[in-house]
């Protein structure tokens, strides 16, 4: 594999992660919305709020497996593209030329 086919590569593979990583961002983000919305309705104890919050902590429940399958995405890719040489993320590998 020639250096710029390895930098292509491993381009693809960060722009992968970066996907991953701001889908798992929003996710988290909007359980933090959820979670506190699911706090002010049971603080205030109205009976309409109070029911709402099943559907709330429906939403955070799948939100949560959502973002376990993206880590779960992420760990098998990360691992093919390890045991592949699609790429080492950390360290830029040096060809010589044959």
């Amino acid at each position: 594999m020639e250096a710029g086919d390895a930098t292509k590569m491993e381009n693809r593979v960060v722009q992968a992660f970066q996907k991953s990583f701001v889908q798992v961002q929003s996710l988290l983000d909007q359980n933090r919305i959820i979670i506190n919305e699911i706090n002010q309705n049971h603080e205030s104890k109205i009976p309409d709020n109070l029911n709402r919050n099943v559907g709330l902590i429906k939403e955070l429940n799948s939100n949560i497996r959502q973002v376990v399958d993206l880590y779960a995405e992420l760990t098998s890719s990360f691992t093919k593209s390890m045991d592949s040489g699609e790429g080492d993320l950390g360290t830029k590998k040096r060809f010589r030329p044959t």
